[in-house]
């Protein structure tokens, strides 16, 4: 028997949204942030089989054609976002994305889009600095959202 070892801050299959539907909803229904070069929309999403397997927040990772043409110069910066995403992921409270109420149990949806400029790109260290800023601005939203469904 061989037994892993999961890294407390690794970025796991699962955590990555993957479904059209849920992709669609959530750009329909969240609520957005923006900074200097990232987009965050975040919501909670419903779906008929649970998602993410006790994780904190369900990912998407995004950047456009039209911003960046070049296929290798859009999968690095998608890598840079979650690397930054996966270092700074602590500030997310573990449970966050759960809603424990029958009529609003949903996951935290989060997915953060690039759209600073083509030429130049960010180096790590700005990545991790921006999604703090972002994570750190949308909590408090969040909290209040929360708050509202079970009428605190």
């Amino acid at each position: 028997m061989v037994l892993l070892k999961v890294h407390q801050h690794s970025l796991r299959k699962h955590e990555i949204l993957r479904k059209r539907q849920l992709v669609a909803q959530l750009f329909s229904i969240g609520k957005s942030a923006r900074g200097d070069f990232l987009r965050i929309v975040y919501a909670s999403l419903k779906s008929e089989n649970r998602l993410g397997n006790g994780v904190s927040a369900i990912l998407l990772f995004t950047a456009g054609k039209k911003k960046i043409p070049s296929a290798v110069k859009r999968n690095r910066v998608k890598r840079m976002m979650r690397e930054a995403y996966r270092l700074e992921r602590p500030l997310l409270p573990y449970n966050a994305g759960f809603l424990k109420d029958s009529e609003t149990d949903g996951q935290l949806c989060i997915s953060f889009l690039y759209i600073g400029s083509r030429e130049t790109f960010p180096a790590l260290e700005a990545f991790r600095k921006e999604i703090r800023e972002l994570i750190g601005g949308m909590l408090p939203v969040w909290i209040l959202m929360i708050g509202s469904i079970y009428g605190s």
